[in-house]
């Protein structure tokens, strides 16, 4: 989660209260969590590049990607957007049930809440790190998290599995490559792959938050440790191969605004920016800085 912490009720309360007589009467997978209202604001699906394809919200970025055997999904976004999201694929002439692998960023609940819905009608594996998968399994935040102390739970995700940094998904003719970013979460992962439209290929980059937030009691100035691991995940932002930056939350590296003018029709394609990952990795840097700065204050 990217814009703080909050109070929640846990995901397992959440089930009680919406028992009867021990009858569920909702889907308990995708039951609403409180986040931002941007968050559930609805978006039309657009084809950003080659195979690949928006289905998020106003707030959180999904991406599809068609491998030409099957498809893939990049993150979940919230429990009560999961009905959007399928519609969204739907009204880009894909099924849901091909989706293969869901490829997670973070296990935070804008980003995660969603996935153990979407696995279950879709029947996909979820693969994040396996840092990022126990805690999906469990539907709570790492315990080292810097915004531990808040973050809600979300549905467990009990099929999540993790792979190592540099490893890959492979499907028809696309290979997506994990690139471990952590340090907004502990399991934090980025996205590669190649999206080409004929001999024109471009790298594309689904990067996870690279924000400085945290809750409670922690600060980055007593966790230096983690400082450094998200400076560290800054650095390696920047030196992606990266034609076209998706990130987590799309108002982070102005997608909301690369995606109303696709919407509208601009040309030249507004998301091919060679220098917006680096934009994005120094945004991110700044950031950090000015969180340490107000600590020290």
């Amino acid at each position: 989660m990217s814009n703080g912490g909050m109070t929640f009720t846990p995901f397992a309360a959440a089930l009680a209260l919406m028992s009867v007589g021990g009858v569920v009467h909702d889907d308990p997978l995708t039951q609403p969590i409180p986040g931002n209202a941007d968050w559930v604001k609805p978006q039309a699906p657009l084809k950003l590049y080659g195979n690949t394809y928006f289905v998020g919200t106003g707030g959180l970025s999904l991406v599809l990607i068609d491998t030409g055997d099957g498809l893939i999904l990049i993150d979940g976004a919230l429990p009560q957007t999961v009905a959007t999201t399928e519609a969204n694929i739907r009204q880009l002439g894909y099924r849901v049930e091909d989706i293969r692998y869901i490829l997670n960023t973070e296990a935070h609940y804008d980003h995660s809440g969603g996935l153990a819905a979407l696995a279950r009608d879709s029947g996909a594996e979820v693969i994040t790190s396996p840092v990022g998968a126990a805690a999906l399994r469990t539907g709570q935040a790492d315990a080292h998290d810097p915004q531990a102390a808040s973050v809600a739970a979300h549905p467990p995700v009990p099929n999540a599995r993790g792979i190592g940094d540099g490893e890959t998904v492979r499907l028809g003719d696309t290979v997506v490559t994990a690139v471990f970013t952590p340090g907004h979460t502990p399991g934090s992962v980025s996205w590669t792959w190649k999206s080409c439209e004929g001999a024109a290929c471009a790298d594309v980059v689904f990067a996870s938050s690279l924000n400085a937030v945290a809750s409670g009691t922690f600060t980055y100035r007593a966790h230096q440790d983690v400082t450094a691991t998200l400076r560290a995940s800054i650095d390696r932002m920047e030196r992606l191969p990266c034609d076209l930056l998706i990130s987590a939350h799309p108002d982070n590296s102005g997608g909301d605004v690369k995606i109303a003018a696709l919407q509208a029709g601009a040309t030249p394609n507004p998301f091919l920016d060679p220098s917006a990952c680096r934009a994005y990795a120094e945004r991110a840097r700044q950031r950090l800085q000015a969180r340490l700065d107000r600590e020290a204050s």
